[in-house]
């Protein structure tokens, strides 16, 4: 080969070599020229004229509720565990488990057998008593005895009736009746047990009516007093039923600032147990008039809440001054008025002046 035809290879080998290495460079020209200059928005970027489809509603005036809810629990209006005020061997148990009993019904009773041998024993002498004392009183009034032997004989009459009496009362230690109307529990003992004070023989309670037991924060302690009305539901249950305040504690817990609520329900039959916990609900007051907006339209931002209404075609932000809140929707105080579109939904995108489009309108 010759000289300048050595020359001529190697110049095409190096454009070859050159044009392989700036094709990659040369094709994404060729491909934006095809496409068109790109359009940059504020802050870089490809710009999006298209407007934001937002959903929205029309405000109106209307009754605002101010409802307040809490945990509670069901408790018995009374409940005590039974024992003997004295100590003996159990002779007769006269109830069954879980059945429902009157005031003063006698349950069981401890061997009293020497307890009504000794009654009888005092009883049999008061006749002799009275008698003495009947005829010393005559005698006096005849003085044909002292006064002296008048008051021994009364003495002793009085004497032998307070013995008596404390027999009796003894005696009445030896019977376990109940002291109020309720539904007996499971007994944990059997005759020829030997009882004490100590030993615990049954479980009364009275569950009709029942009490609802509850606490309030320091912002509604002075909404809630004795003979305010009450909602509480039960898990499990799709009924509502209702209760009414009857006490309230004196002062609020140092540890949770709060105030503790009773309330009593009559459970009718029975048929709530105690136990179970509630969800309490309290109607505080009712607002009329009041312009109430959806928790999810406004959104806070530097310190301040606001909100956005629909104005020829753009979002407009307005600051607002918030009321009362409920679990989804809250008071507007100032800002907005009703008439006013407010934008519900797409919040977190909007901003002041943005084109926006509405999808769903509500309260037209």
């Amino acid at each position: 080969m010759t000289k300048k035809g050595k020359i001529i290879l190697f110049s095409a080998i190096g454009l070859l070599i050159a044009g392989m290495a700036f094709y990659p460079q040369i094709k994404k020209h060729i491909k934006s020229d095809d496409k068109g200059p790109m359009v940059e928005k504020k802050g870089g970027g490809p710009a999006n004229k298209q407007p934001l489809y937002v959903n929205a509603q029309i405000l109106k005036p209307q009754t605002l509720t101010d409802n307040f809810r809490s945990k509670g629990l069901l408790i018995p209006d009374e409940e005590v565990d039974l024992s003997f005020e004295t100590s003996g061997k159990i002779t007769g148990i006269f109830f069954n488990e879980g059945a429902t009993v009157r005031k003063g019904q006698l349950l069981a009773r401890v061997n009293d057998k020497p307890l009504q041998a000794e009654l009888k024993k005092l009883e049999s002498q008061l006749p002799l008593a009275q008698e003495r004392v009947f005829r010393q009183k005559s005698l006096l009034a005849k003085d044909a005895v002292s006064q002296e032997s008048y008051e021994s004989v009364t003495t002793e009459l009085e004497k032998l009736k307070a013995d008596m009496e404390l027999v009796k009362a003894r005696l009445a230690q030896t019977e376990l009746r109940a002291p109020f109307d309720g539904v007996l529990g499971l007994r944990f003992v059997s005759e020829g047990t030997y009882a004490s004070p100590q030993t615990i023989i049954t479980k009364l309670t009275k569950i009709s009516p029942l009490k609802i037991e509850f606490s309030v924060n320091e912002k509604q302690a002075g909404d809630v007093r004795s003979g305010t009305r009450i909602n509480f539901t039960l898990e499990n249950d799709n009924n509502v039923y209702q209760a009414i305040v009857y006490a309230v504690e004196s002062t609020l817990d140092e540890k949770t600032l709060s105030l503790k609520v009773r309330a009593r329900y009559a459970n009718p039959g029975g048929k709530l147990k105690p136990g179970h916990s509630a969800t309490i609900d309290i109607k505080l007051r009712e607002i009329p008039n009041a312009i109430v907006i959806p928790s999810i339209a406004s959104v806070a931002e530097m310190g301040r809440d606001v909100a956005y209404v629909y104005k020829n075609g753009k979002a407009r932000e307005v600051e607002i001054k918030k009321g009362i809140r409920t679990a989804s929707s809250v008071q507007v105080l100032e800002g907005v008025q009703a008439g006013d579109t407010l934008l519900v939904s797409g919040v977190m995108q909007l901003r002041d002046d943005l084109p926006v489009k509405i999808s769903k309108l509500e309260g037209e």
